[in-house]
């Protein structure tokens, strides 16, 4: 078993990764392409809150990366590949599960590409969900939190079949970004991940997969073939897809028996690279977050998170989750504003002299692309107060970080109010292990040690955990954490009280809701 390789493919919003490793947990070679046409700006529209992403970025960017891991290693000592994605981000297809963008009538259509975790364009839609949900002798949105998204998957698809006949007169259904990946990979049938239906697309076991056909036509009449196309068949992600296809093998240059494993959400995937168990909250920190935990069985619904689904995190445990739609987003978009002259800013920089201020009359909201959780609206927005004359922008920076860690105690807050015990923190993203300043606020916001991954690549490693054992290398996934996982290499510990600051926050943040 030593010997065996698996690989890890982490799509996240701006990148692929992959990351081989062996079955014990050694990291072989990891490997990060930028999708070119996303980072050129096609087909988006940051102010009418479009963000489309073609699939030829996808098919590109993941051969670059998996041929150049494989330069150092063994191919023919490859047993499988796991597969994450964001969500949900899905795609129109035709009777062959093809991309309609990928054919030359659609190459340049926003519509008939893969549509972003974090598109906003379907609100509207997601209000007639909720309308009909709420509205009827099954409220469908209670394992969802008691509220659908516009980020979510029948939202969008919704929209897209509203807002253009061309698309939808060619699409026979649509999929998820990890559920097309991973069918592309192994020339079959889409498998339906358990962990994108259930968190995004209104699936539980409890109705018997999706809600029934005559909901989605209440919704819209639009949605009414889609459901059956669909299918309410769900996978964990410790089960095969099948082998990788002949022309994948050759394009990889891979043996024709690698196992391909089903697909599942990215953060969820990292929560099980970071080694989560049940009283262990994962933080899975980049351009938005997401806050997972897992239980053995739970017989409530959770009000205002993204859903609590069977096996969607850890097979045989109920996986929950929340998250901010935007965290280091915010970051970014501060560097931009104040690049707007055409001067460069460093966010290092900003950070250490923001770091040496002390708390000052500036406040803050992360609801720059709305509030995902606790209680999701996405009509929110972001704002900045008490700013004055002397305002400088490490003091508008230093607030921007406080919002958004604040945020993610409004969560923890959501946890601990529905009696669910949280005993360890750990995180892990580009932000956990690059910015001190914000790990160090995220340990004094919710007063509880938080322990860094190791892994630069913990989703990438979840996914190949996945992989190996979908590969029957390992028998099952928590197997498969305690030979792989790579363990924490700092923890943060609180040094100050910032609860009368968080309580300022939930004030301001109650003022602005009413604007």
């Amino acid at each position: 078993m030593k010997d065996d390789l698996l690989i890890g493919l982490d799509f996240g919003s701006d990148s692929v990764r992959a990351l081989l490793i062996t079955a014990d947990g050694r990291e072989i070679a990891n490997s990060v392409a930028p999708y070119p046409r996303w980072g050129e700006g096609r087909y988006s529209d940051a102010a009418a809150y479009q963000f489309r992403q073609h699939p030829l970025d996808y098919i590109e960017c993941m051969e670059k990366v998996i041929k150049e891991v494989l330069k150092e290693g063994d191919p023919s000592r490859v047993r499988g590949i796991g597969v994450d994605t964001t969500s949900s981000t899905l795609c129109a297809v035709d009777k062959d599960g093809v991309p309609l963008s990928l054919g030359k009538e659609f190459c340049d259509d926003p519509d008939a590409m893969f549509v972003l975790w974090k598109d906003h364009t379907a609100i509207a839609e997601a209000e007639r969900i909720n309308e009909i949900a709420w509205n009827s002798k099954c409220n469908y949105t209670l394992y969802s939190g008691g509220n659908y998204s516009c980020e979510w998957f029948w939202s969008k698809v919704l929209h897209v079949l509203k807002v253009n006949p061309r698309v939808r007169e060619k699409t026979w259904s649509f999929v998820e970004h990890c559920d097309w990946i991973t069918a592309l990979l192994a020339g079959s049938s889409v498998k339906n991940s358990r962990c994108a239906a259930g968190h995004k697309a209104l699936w539980h076991a409890s109705w018997g997969g999706l809600p029934p056909k005559e909901f989605f036509t209440a919704v819209d009449p639009l949605l009414t073939p889609f459901p059956e196309r669909i299918g309410n068949a769900t996978f964990t992600a410790d089960t095969p897809v099948g082998s990788i296809s002949k022309e994948w093998a050759v394009r990889l240059g891979l043996p024709e028996n690698v196992v391909i494993a089903a697909g599942a959400i990215d953060c969820h995937v990292g929560a099980v690279g970071a080694g989560i168990a049940p009283g262990e909250m994962v933080k899975v920190l980049g351009t938005s977050t997401c806050d997972i935990i897992v239980m053995p069985s739970i017989e409530r619904c959770i009000p205002g998170i993204c859903g609590q689904v069977d096996g969607s995190v850890l097979p045989g445990f109920t996986g929950l989750e929340a998250g901010q739609s935007a965290f280091g987003d915010i970051y970014a978009w501060f560097r931009r504003f104040l690049e707007w002259s055409g001067a460069k800013v460093s966010l290092s920089d900003l950070e250490k002299e923001a770091a040496a201020l002390p708390d000052s009359q500036v406040l803050a909201l992360d609801w720059m692309n709305g509030r995902r959780t606790p209680d999701s609206n996405p009509l929110l927005t972001g704002a900045i107060s008490g700013l004055t004359l002397g305002t400088t922008p490490p003091m508008v920076y230093r607030a921007l970080v406080e919002a958004t860690v604040f945020g993610t105690r409004a969560i923890f807050e959501r946890f601990k109010e529905q009696k669910l015990e949280i005993k360890s923190i750990k995180a892990t993203g580009g932000i956990a292990k690059k910015s001190p300043f914000v790990m160090q606020f995220c340990a004094d916001a919710l007063n509880m040690p938080v322990s860094i991954v190791n892994s630069e690549q913990t989703c990438a490693l979840g996914a190949a955990m996945f992989g190996a054992v979908a590969a029957k290398v390992h028998p099952d996934t928590c197997t498969a954490q305690r030979a792989m996982e790579s363990g924490c290499d700092k923890i943060y510990t609180p040094q100050r009280n910032c609860d009368s600051r968080y309580a300022l926050y939930r004030q301001f943040g109650t003022v602005m809701e009413k604007f």
